[in-house]
């Protein structure tokens, strides 16, 4: 059996950026490196690089998300970049959407454990959830699926004039540049590749934005919302 990896001590940055939260970013480090090892959420061999390649490197996209915004993180599989997120954002509103239990599970575990009362975990594929949960300002991703795909799952459950932003490493350019068709077809008016982390991340963090305009998702998905708005609008009334 392969003896586990050690987490290292959490460098001076993360000091820094988690501030007041650093106590639970370093409590959630230890879940990820024992519990999400254990039940298979992150490989052994990311333990030693824990603070810097996902911690941190989740926590400053902080540095682009809009302040007292609604987010969901989806496909948010052990919290990332969710939780980090919330940990140094206490005025977002932040949904984990993640399809797997097994994930779920972890994910509700941390939320109750950190007191994180602004995070609130949802089992479920994005598809499925339109209409079910509120329109967000903000969708999150990381290392979920390439950006064509990753927008068909995201964009739709936008409000309008919201914006998607994925952490991707150095394919983003070229996945922005081959997603272009799709995304203008879900209703994207703007695109961007954007730096984050500056001195606390070696190299910087990479985020596609995807900003759309009055109809996330598009015509495809024009029906599918008013439907979904008409179903919630029947069920509140009985």
């Amino acid at each position: 059996m392969t003896e586990a990896a050690e987490l290292p001590p959490a460098p001076e940055q993360a000091r820094d950026v988690f501030g007041d939260r650093f106590a639970d970013a370093v409590r959630y480090a230890e879940l990820l490196a024992e519990a999400g090892v254990q039940r298979g959420l992150i490989g052994p061999r990311e333990v030693p690089r824990l603070w810097e390649r996902h911690l941190l490197n989740c926590a400053v996209l902080s540095e682009v998300v809009p302040e007292g915004v609604t987010v969901c993180d989806v496909g948010s599989g052990a919290g990332l970049p969710g939780i980090p997120l919330a940990l140094v954002r206490e005025d977002l509103k932040i949904t984990l959407l993640e399809p797997l239990l097994r994930r779920t599970n972890f994910l509700t575990e941390v939320v109750e454990l950190l007191g994180l009362d602004h995070v609130t975990v949802v089992r479920g594929r994005a598809e499925e959830v339109m209409g079910k949960i509120p329109p967000v300002h903000v969708v999150t991703a990381r290392a979920v699926a390439p950006l064509d795909r990753l927008a068909t799952w995201g964009i739709p459950l936008l409000r309008p004039y919201g914006e998607m932003l994925a952490l991707k490493g150095d394919t983003a350019e070229e996945e922005l540049k081959s997603a272009a068709t799709a995304l203008a077809k879900l209703g994207a008016v703007e695109t961007s590749i954007l730096h984050v982390g500056d001195g606390i991340v070696d190299p910087p963090s990479t985020v596609v934005r995807v900003e759309v305009g009055e109809s996330p998702g598009g015509v495809r998905f024009a029906a599918k919302r008013a439907k979904a708005a008409r179903t919630g609008r029947a069920r509140r009334r009985r």
